[in-house]
């Protein structure tokens, strides 16, 4: 059983294609329930893609937002994640703000995740030791592997029992909140966004290399398995057969 992985010939063609079926998952949740959930994350591929969400005539009241990670920076910072979101779909698409579930990077970091995990804990009603299923989640990949904030070697890779956590990012000398392992592999539909000829000997990895998450955080919920699908351009998948 194969991975669905849909390759375009430029970063543009994909983020169109992504966006199309993270509306198409959404349209069929809410057909089944009273709102859907979406988890999204950071990057210069989402700017391409939130726009195009943001102009769909979509029932955004029925969506609940969600962050896969964050920077731990205040929201009007550059770097952050909600920001992103905020300028690129949330103001253009309207969002109810009582729909806007962000993580407050503005706080100290374990503070941050604690606060995240028990707003999601309580969100989706969970007993202790349950974990979120979001509808959807949209996620990265950077040319190390990482995913979320979820980089390589991280402790945090195998810790399947937290919904979030703090980590500190030594590449970037940055503290981050991230959803974790559990979370991520609890999701009902996970859709991938990879962009970049830089991207190319990761995405080449995380296919076609044995599974060690530890070593490529990307391969966490994403290999075969319920509603996992990978939308490319083709710089980055130039080392994929």
């Amino acid at each position: 059983m194969s991975v669905p992985r849909h390759t375009y010939p430029d970063a543009a063609a994909a983020s169109e294609a992504c966006a199309h079926h993270i509306l198409a998952l959404l349209e069929e949740a809410i057909a089944g329930q009273e709102f859907a959930t979406l988890a999204i994350s950071g990057g210069s591929t989402p700017k391409l893609m939130f726009p195009i969400l943001a102009a769909a005539p979509f029932h955004w009241d029925k969506v609940h937002l969600f962050w896969v990670d964050e920077r731990c920076v205040p929201p009007t910072d550059d770097a952050s994640n909600f920001k992103l979101a905020n300028d690129y779909l949330i103001a253009r698409a309207h969002f109810p703000a009582r729909h806007v579930h962000r993580i407050f990077g503005e706080l100290k970091p374990e503070s941050a995740a604690r606060r995240y995990a028990g707003e999601i804990r309580e969100f989706f009603g969970l007993a202790e030791g349950e974990m979120p299923q979001f509808d959807v989640v949209h996620r990265g990949m950077g040319p190390d592997a990482h995913t979320a904030s979820l980089f390589p070697g991280d402790p945090l890779i195998e810790d399947r029992e937290g919904i979030a956590g703090s980590t500190y990012v030594e590449k970037f000398k940055q503290w981050r909140v991230t959803l974790l392992p559990g979370a991520l592999s609890a999701a009902k539909n996970t859709a991938f966004l990879v962009a970049g000829a830089d991207k190319q000997e990761a995405l080449r990895a995380v296919f076609e290399e044995e599974y060690d998450p530890m070593q490529y955080p990307a391969q966490i919920a994403s290999h075969p398995g319920r509603g996992v699908s990978w939308y490319l351009d083709e710089a980055a998948a130039a080392l994929l057969e």
